[in-house]
Formats: structure tokens, C-alpha cells, sequence
């Protein structure tokens, strides 16, 4: 595939995006931080969340076009590849990301159920539409994260990422 990024690691998507990495298996990215840049071909491997306020152009996600606008969430699996079709044309990023490694729900409720989660799969095409309510708690939830995230690591963090990632996706 032609100039496919690859981002294997929280740590990879981060330095990408200009954004620090708080946790190794969890983080909550500000797009906004990127460099203009042309739209890629990319390679996940761990889960990805993209509340997007830009279109950088048509998402194609397995064998389909991925119903894509600005404001809209999309839900990308580990080991996917998302092939975007642009023009060309250098755009700046906007918006949010929540991405965490499937090692941190491994042995949770969340990792113990996380393929109902149908929309993570290729044979999803379809992105989820927004309400400025439902974008709020999509906002309010990454911030929750991100608060547990800035502070040190304790005894109660994993459980409390990996709950509010569980409530997230259950609003979804």
C-alpha cells in the first residue's frame, strides 16, 4: 500500500500528532497540535476514536466508504487500515482522538465484551452523527480521561480510564 503510516504504539501516534504521551496504553489526542499536513493512508494498532472537525477527505475502511463529516465520530479496530482519498491539498487537523491499546482492557469487563462493540469492525461503514448534546458527553467523557491521565498513575487509574472509555462507548 502506498505511503501507509504506521502507528503501532500510543507513543507513535502522539509524536505524530506533536501531543506527549501520559500513559502507554491510553491517551486522549488534540489534534489541533498536528502539523498541516496531506492526508495518509494509516495503520491502527490499537483502538482509535476520531471526533473529527475537519474533513481531510473520503474515508475508505475495509471494502467500503466510510460515511464521514465534519463532527462525526469514527471507530477504528486494532490492525485496520483506514485508505484516505484526497487531492492532495495540506490540511490542519482539528478535533480529538481517544486511542488505548487493547492490552489496557485486557482482563477487564470492557476486554471481556469489547466485540459488541460491532461499530470497531471493517463491516461498519457508517459514522456516528452528532448532536451538540451527544458531542458534549463525547467531549466530557475524553476529558474525564484525560484528567485521570495528567494525574500519577495510582492504584485506582486503570479502573477509572477503562470505565469511562465503557461509558463513552456505551453512549455510542
Amino acid at each position: 500500500m502506498e505511503n501507509l503510516r504506521r502507528f503501532e504504539t500510543i507513543h507513535d501516534y502522539n509524536d505524530f500528532n506533536n501531543n506527549d504521551t501520559l500513559h502507554p496504553l491510553v491517551s486522549v489526542v488534540d489534534l489541533s497540535k498536528a502539523d498541516p499536513r496531506t492526508a495518509s493512508n494509516m495503520y491502527f494498532g490499537f483502538y482509535t476514536i476520531f471526533l473529527k472537525d475537519v474533513k481531510c477527505g473520503d474515508l475508505k475502511y475495509g471494502r467500503a466508504i466510510y460515511d464521514y463529516q465534519e463532527g462525526t465520530l469514527v471507530f477504528i479496530g486494532p490492525g485496520q487500515v483506514v485508505t484516505v482519498d484526497s487531492s492532495g491539498e495540506v490540511y490542519q487537523p482539528k478535533g480529538y482522538a481517544l486511542i488505548f491499546h487493547p492490552d489496557l482492557i485486557h482482563g477487564t469487563a470492557l476486554g471481556k465484551h469489547m466485540q459488541e462493540y460491532a461499530f470497531f469492525g471493517y463491516q461498519s461503514n457508517e459514522a456516528l452523527h452528532l448532536s451538540k448534546r451527544e458531542r458534549e458527553l463525547i467531549l466530557d467523557s475524553f476529558s474525564k480521561i484525560n484528567f485521570e491521565l495528567e494525574h500519577p498513575i495510582d492504584k485506582h487509574s486503570k479502573r477509572l480510564i477503562v470505565s469511562n472509555i465503557e461509558i463513552l462507548l456505551n453512549y455510542c
